[in-house]
């Protein structure tokens, strides 16, 4: 569901003037609004119903002969994080499948029966363009996060590529057209890949505006995103009439982000129908284990995963009754606790965003949590792109989220030797600080269950970091022919992972440096060889600068110079080194 509507982070929706003007809540997207008119009901392929059948990675051939075997179809597979999705219209299919060798879960995606669009869908329309003629303007939204200032240093790079998995873009807005990658943008709609031209596009407003919240192109006219100069690509998940976002629709777009090669993707929604998926369920269990999968496949590849925290004003982490739930037939209150999950928005790895309005207090809407939130972003009544060349303002944690997947971009822009968790790291680091705003708000300034990290900054996201130097000067005496030796430097203040060229100065004052062998020991005593020994080089001392790629080790923590005497009659000491970060 998306997060901008009545229905949960999807749904909120208020209209104006200039367009419309939403608050998005989540069904399964995420913004806020008074009220939708009711979806279209679907025609349903009478009795069947949608399966994940979940086994090992790359083991999927077994399960989908019992498939068949137990009365369903191969709808679509996805082998390489073991999912296959499996239509069926037999009442114990699931039971059935259960009992087969090699499958380790089973469960029903959804509680009414698979649309009958699923077999053929249809392409959305183009709908007819309007050109814009207002000019651009500093928009408050963008000021609050400093995108204005960070633009005079990058307004992004075309090689990022930052996916939109929603309802669909409008790739002929003149705001997004510049910036659109129709050759990795397709349709997941009803959990198969649709590649053709144009499945892609616009479904209802949602995706459009966050499309342009995160690039829309900085063109003098209409509206700027936060990385305009980024590119684009759409993964339609929702489906049509319902506008719901399956777990099978969703596993689908991150495997496919993951294998096109998206840097970044912006999720605005939770996987539909439930609110949270618990997992002393079995089907809730079945889900939630396959879009796990599908993030982590999708991290694993280098994508950045970003994800909104939803509308309902809730706490994530005091769970307690859900009474949205399944919003694909009759909600009704159940009991809930921590164990159940917002999918994608509280998995592993994910950056989850709660929304602040101008005055940099958090939403009426936004959910929050101690543990949940990552950083946040302004989300009341932002103006971006929809569908036609029109434009609007819509709230929720859904307009909250592509601020930050943009920022994220840029970021990435700037410094393109940046890995998924060094991403993570920054844009947490580089937030700045929000205070609590009333009770129900628990931490401390620097980091609390309302904003997480804070507010992220666009301005710090593309600023060089100065060079941070850590020194020992203390003389280590080198026995002669003996043991090796450390000398130690503790690293603090370093987000994330050290850089791929880390200098490492050394002074080492040696009678005969050829008798040397010198390590650097990382903190988690992972070892690069400096220099080795050699019986030829009968010089005195060690003065050398060297290059290490220890861009897989985690920057903070106790470092150590290490040096082995390695023959007899020749001595000396550790007189000073240095790392550079």
């Amino acid at each position: 569901m998306t997060i901008w509507s009545t229905s949960r982070l999807r749904r909120a929706v208020t209209a104006a003037a200039a367009g419309v003007s939403l608050v998005v809540g989540m069904a399964g997207v995420a913004e806020a609004s008074p009220g939708l008119p009711a979806a279209p009901k679907a025609s349903t392929a009478t009795g069947v119903r949608s399966y994940l059948v979940i086994t090992a990675p790359n083991d999927t051939a077994g399960a989908k002969t019992a498939v068949a075997t137990n009365g369903g179809t191969v709808f679509s597979s996805y082998d390489a994080i073991g999912v296959v999705v499996a239509h069926s219209s037999a009442s114990d299919f699931a039971t059935k499948m259960r009992a087969v060798s090699g499958v380790q879960q089973v469960g029903a995606t959804r509680t009414t029966d698979v649309p009958a669009e699923a077999s053929n869908p249809s392409i959305p329309a183009a709908p007819t363009q309007t050109t814009p003629t207002e000019a651009e303007t500093n928009r408050p939204d963008m000021t609050q996060i400093k995108a204005d200032q960070a633009w005079s240093v990058t307004t992004g790079s075309p090689s990022v590529l930052v996916g939109v998995l929603d309802t669909g873009v409008d790739d002929q807005h003149y705001d997004l057209k510049p910036n659109f990658d129709a050759t990795k943008s397709a349709s997941c709609a009803y959990g198969k890949l649709d590649t053709r031209p144009g499945s892609w596009r616009a479904e209802g407003d949602h995706g459009t505006h966050v499309a342009g919240t995160i690039a829309a192109a900085k063109n003098g006219k209409g509206a700027i995103g936060v990385a305009p100069s980024v590119h684009i690509a759409s993964v339609r998940i929702a489906e049509v009439p319902s506008g719901l976002f399956f777990a099978e629709n969703t596993i689908c777009a991150f495997v496919f982000a993951a294998d096109q090669g998206f840097k970044i993707t912006n999720n605005s929604y939770y996987s539909d129908p439930w609110l949270f998926a618990c997992p002393n369920n079995a089907d809730q269990a079945a889900t939630l284990e396959g879009v796990k999968r599908a993030t982590a496949y999708a991290e694993g590849k280098g994508v950045l995963n970003v994800v909104a925290a939803g509308n309902e004003n809730y706490d994530l982490a005091n769970k307690v009754t859900d009474t949205t739930s399944p919003n694909d037939s009759s909600p009704a209150s159940r009991p809930v606790n921590n164990s159940c999950l917002l999918m994608p928005g509280e998995l592993p790895g994910v950056v989850t965003v709660s929304s602040i309005n101008s005055q940099n207090v958090k939403s009426s809407f936004s959910n929050f949590g101690t543990g949940k939130i990552t950083v946040t972003a302004p989300g009341d009544s932002v103006y971006s792109t929809l569908p036609g060349g029109r434009y609007g303002n819509l709230s929720g944690t859904s307009m909250a989220t592509p601020h930050v997947a943009g920022v994220a971009a840029l970021m990435l822009s700037a410094n393109p030797d940046l890995s998924v968790a060094d991403l993570r790291t920054r844009l947490a680091a580089q937030a700045d600080d929000l205070p609590c705003a009333d009770a129900r708000c628990t931490g401390t300034t620097a980091k609390n269950n309302f904003y997480g990290d804070g507010r992220v900054d666009a301005k710090d996201a593309v600023t060089p970091d100065a060079a941070k130097t850590f020194e020992n000067t203390a003389d280590v005496p080198i026995p002669d022919g003996g043991a090796a030796v450390d000398s130690p430097i503790t690293v603090t203040g370093v987000p994330g992972n050290a850089p791929g060229a880390l200098k490492v100065d050394v002074r080492v004052v040696h009678t005969y440096r050829g008798d040397l062998v010198i390590d650097l020991v990382a903190p988690d005593g992972g070892t690069f060889r400096l220099k080795a020994s050699s019986s030829s080089d009968s010089a005195d001392n060690v003065i050398a600068t060297y290059t290490v790629n220890a861009a897989t080790k985690v920057a903070n923590g106790t470092w150590r110079l290490r040096v082995r005497d390695v023959y007899r009659s020749d001595s000396g000491y550790i007189d000073s080194w240095k790392l550079t970060f």
